[in-house]
């Protein structure tokens, strides 16, 4: 049985007063919410500590952007396994496009990632997806198939989370077609030991359009990018119908 995860990426938005004022507005729409939806919020890291304090017995797990492969040493700017774990982080997101694009991310080192969040009791959250050029080009399926087949090296799949964020839908408006999300997301599972991975769609999901994208068969949840930032906004994303 497939679990569905619904998880809030708020990148770098969000001090810990405006983390708290948000639990405030949001949580008061998780009254009729089905209990078979995990909500994650992955917030940044300087407000993981005030969340997990007061979601401490709720239903919301508290999610990491960002992992490193080694449990301690020099490396400036970077955060451990240990220290997430501290903080009561359930969830980390792994190789989302903006850590490839901008901070060089490579398929090698989200493997490391990737290995490391399971050896901390972590469940990661792989992204993978392509760009506008690589999707016009007919590149979809050999780019994907290569993302994983790179990042799964000695992954323990019976402890993941995928998402399909196309590139060129994040933070574009651009939101890819719901048949297409889910042709897609057959083809993640069809690469998979384990069928029963959740493999969620990013890209510009909002209010508008989740109940199509929850629709699909194949769809098992949702990496919220923008939209997750309003309470209103990501309660009904959480609340589909």
């Amino acid at each position: 049985m497939r679990k569905i995860v619904i998880a809030g990426n708020w990148k770098m938005y969000k001090t810990q007063a405006e983390s708290l004022e948000f639990l405030q507005g949001f949580m008061n729409h998780l009254n009729e919410t089905p209990d078979d939806r995990e909500i994650l919020l992955c917030a940044p890291f300087t407000a993981l500590g005030a969340l997990s304090k007061n979601l401490h017995g709720s239903r919301i797990k508290i999610g990491a952007q960002n992992i490193h492969w080694e449990s301690a040493g020099a490396y400036t700017g970077e955060i451990s396994g240990v220290m997430l774990k501290e903080l009561g982080v359930r969830y980390v997101i792994v190789g989302h496009s903006e850590r490839r694009q901008y901070f060089g991310e490579t398929d090698e080192t989200v493997n490391l990632r990737l290995k490391a969040a399971q050896q901390h009791g972590l469940t990661p959250i792989l992204c993978v997806g392509e760009t506008g050029d690589q999707r016009s080009q007919g590149e979809t399926e050999t780019v994907i198939t290569q993302q994983l087949k790179r990042d799964l090296v000695e992954v323990d799949q019976d402890n993941l989370v995928i998402a399909y964020e196309p590139i060129w839908a994040i933070g574009t408006g651009d939101t890819c077609e719901a048949i297409e999300a889910n042709r897609v997301i057959s083809l993640i599972r069809n690469q998979l030991t384990n069928p029963n991975v959740p493999i969620q769609y990013g890209g510009s999901v909002k209010p508008g359009n989740i109940d199509e994208i929850m629709a699909q068969p194949e769809i098992d949840g949702a990496l919220v990018g923008g939209a997750s930032l309003e309470p209103s906004d990501f309660a009904r994303i959480v609340n589909f119908q």
